[in-house]
């Protein structure tokens, strides 16, 4: 069954694991990163790339973020 609020068919492991599980300790970019990675092509079929780019943005801003603070330390 699919439950598009408690539990998105987008967001279900074909293992049966559900990627909240597995993202829940990680801070807001590596998640989201993950996310749009796991959900490439699942959610939206024509919106795979465009979800990719996402995770890709979501990385190069949390390597800035973290290049800022070594630098500033």
């Amino acid at each position: 069954m699919n439950d598009p609020v408690n539990s998105p068919s987008h967001y279900f492991s074909p293992t049966g694991g559900e990627l909240v599980d597995t993202i829940a300790h990680l801070n807001y970019l590596r998640a989201n990163a993950i996310k749009y990675i796991f959900r490439a092509g699942k959610k939206y079929p024509e919106k795979e790339i465009e979800d990719l780019k996402k995770a890709v943005w979501c990385l190069n801003k949390e390597l800035s973020i973290i290049e800022c603070q070594r630098h500033n330390n």
